[in-house]
């Protein structure tokens, strides 16, 4: 089975899928008008307070979660693989899948907040299997979405994640997987039986604290490295479409380096990161207290701009720096660990860099039981909520301490799945979603 997957995520992330979910995002940058010159404004709308608003939670508190969900390990060791299978042009590919990206995600919040639903006991729930359903009126097709989104959250968003925190614990401080499994599960536990408001409360507090952090490392280490600044810009756009010309102790440090490959690894990972095309920001936006769903909209797109154009940038800015001015510490470290070969030069390196990698996974374990929560939801109504949560804070701690060679391959397959109906919501409802400046 696991061989078998490999194979298919090999195809469907090589060319398929980027090609397609990259092809709707130029579309809606064109069919938008250009959405993302509004990124001040969505930057704006985000903090402010709309007294007239309907929903469960403010539109930051929404922003948050969805942050909370996207900016995840991925920003870190994916970046590390993207950038020494698809040499330094794979950061500008990565950039630009987010820049274009925004549209995609502003058109599938507008869908989401656009088709939400009240309850009974008036909360506001949505995404793509109500638009899909109250929209194309394809209820198979909407169910098909929730299956795919409930098991992505077991997989992605709590495996993957929890296993992230234990085996960084364990590095550093020798931690067992058992107790900090266990520790982990009460923790997320506590949050999410609270529902949105909780998330949403921890998720204002978290998103910023753990982003300031993480950023500020990065600065020091671009300080360290600001005579290489330069020439990693030369070599990030050069190699993004023609073959860089590396100095020969570097050269080393890339399996990629031509078009081709950065193209590849870059798209892929931006579009696995920041999930603009899956649909799950969609459903963190139907619950935001907004006046129109233009204005969600905007807000929720600027979490594809933090993730993928800020975040993502400046990881792949720090990797090559570091190469360019370290070559020799490459030696001895895997794809995956070329961050941690980046974070040495400043004091308590791997210590700073192991607490982001724990804080960004807590956050997506927090953020994607929300996603999953819904999916069960629809599924099969208010009474599925209990058993789902019970069931997810049980898989972080089995995720805590399983191998997760299967798991990975079988979240990156289910999110390709999850994928799908999104993008075909988002091409037969394209004539319901209006520019911002129309609304």
């Amino acid at each position: 089975m696991l061989s078998l997957l490999s194979s298919l995520n090999r195809f469907i992330w090589g060319i398929p899928l980027p090609a397609l979910l990259f092809g709707v995002h130029i579309f809606y940058t064109i069919r938008l008008k250009g959405i993302q010159r509004h990124i001040l404004k969505a930057v704006r709308l985000s903090v402010e307070q709309d007294s007239e608003a309907e929903g469960d939670i403010s539109g930051f508190a929404t922003l948050a979660a969805t942050l909370a969900a996207t900016i995840g390990t991925g920003n870190i060791v994916g970046i590390s693989t993207a950038v020494a299978l698809g040499g330094p042009g794979a950061v500008f590919w990565c950039w630009l899948t987010g820049l274009f990206g925004m549209a995609t995600s502003y058109a599938e919040c507008f869908l989401g907040v656009l088709y939400r639903r009240k309850t009974d006991d008036n909360r506001y729930i949505g995404g793509p299997m109500y638009a899909i359903e109250y929209g194309m009126k394809k209820k198979w097709l909407a169910v098909l979405f929730s299956i795919f989104t409930l098991v992505a959250s077991y997989g992605v968003g709590c495996s993957t994640q929890a296993r992230a925190v234990t085996e960084t614990a364990g590095t550093l401080w020798g931690l067992p997987e058992v107790l900090t499994g266990m520790a982990v599960s009460v923790t997320v536990g506590l949050v999410i039986i609270g529902g949105i408001k909780s998330i949403g409360k921890i998720c204002t507090k978290l998103v910023p604290a753990m982003g300031a952090f993480y950023l500020l490392a990065c600065t020091a280490i671009l300080i360290i490295n600001r005579n290489y600044i330069g020439q990693s810009f030369y070599i990030i756009l050069r190699s993004a479409f023609l073959p860089a010309k590396l100095p020969a102790a570097v050269a080393g440090g890339f399996i990629g380096g031509n078009l081709t490959l950065a193209a590849r690894y870059g798209i892929a990972r931006g579009l696995f990161t920041n999930e603009a095309g899956l649909g799950s920001a969609a459903i963190a936006a139907a619950g935001a207290k907004t006046t129109h769903p233009a204005k969600q909209a905007l807000v929720s797109m600027s979490a594809t701009f933090w993730d993928t154009v800020f975040m993502c940038a400046i990881t792949g800015l720090v990797i090559v720096s570091n190469i360019l001015k370290n070559p020799a510490s490459l030696k001895g470290y895997s794809f995956a660990e070329l961050t941690t070969a980046a974070f040495l030069p400043i004091p308590f390196g791997r210590t700073v860099l192991g607490i982001s990698i724990m804080a960004f996974a807590a956050a997506t374990l927090i953020g994607w039981s929300y996603f999953g929560e819904k999916a069960a939801e629809y599924l099969f109504g208010k009474s599925g909520i209990g058993a789902y949560r019970l069931c997810y804070i049980v898989m972080i701690f089995i995720g805590s301490i399983m191998s997760l060679n299967l798991v990975w391959e079988l979240t990156d397959f289910v999110n390709a799945l999850m994928a799908v109906p999104n993008l075909i919501c988002l091409i037969a409802l394209r004539k319901d979603i209006m520019p911002y400046n129309q609304k």
